[in-house]
């Protein structure tokens, strides 16, 4: 893809390895990186302009739906931020630094990289009750939707991905 447009990348779901009883839930791992724009413009140059024109966040929305069989079963909402702020910690060499905040916790990078890693690769255990899944072959579709607004080194932007599986026998 090109570097000028942001795009969802590497989009895998990847069941669980350890067996669990008949009756548990299945246990999904969702990957996926936004990649290309909006984390190539985040870098500590563009967040302290846009510190000190008074934008100190940026916000990340996704939004999950999980469909098994055709049918919805589960929408997940997921927020990530990173936020600018002015730092005198010694390991830094810049006045201004991003705090990002990941399943509402706070993360401090040292590294610009480490914070786009933060900030833009999503990991996301998904568990699907049995009760949704028939006998044979099921079908899962996970649809992706990442919305941000606009702020100084970006321009506000919703984007989409589908993934389905086909034809997965789990019961």
């Amino acid at each position: 893809m090109e570097e000028n447009v942001s795009y969802i990348d590497d989009l895998t779901l990847v069941k669980s390895n350890h067996e669990k009883q008949k009756e548990d839930p299945i246990t999904f791992t969702l990957r996926f990186g936004l990649k290309g724009l909006i984390r190539n413009q985040l870098t500590q140059k563009n967040w302290e302009k846009a510190y000190n024109k008074h934008d100190n966040s940026l916000r990340i929305t996704t939004n999950l739906n999980v469909k098994v069989n055709g049918r919805v079963i589960d929408t997940i909402k997921l927020v990530r931020k990173a936020i600018f702020f002015w730092t005198r910690n010694p390991k830094i060499d810049h006045r201004i630094w991003v705090m990002i905040v990941k399943d509402e916790n706070p993360f401090y990078p040292l590294e610009e990289e480490e914070a786009r890693k933060l900030l833009f690769d999503f990991e996301k255990e998904i568990e699907i009750e049995r009760k949704y899944f028939k006998k044979g072959k099921n079908d899962i579709i996970i649809s992706v939707k990442l919305s941000w607004g606009k702020h100084d080194f970006i321009d506000k932007q919703s984007i989409e991905k589908e993934l389905k599986i086909e034809d997965t026998e789990l019961v």
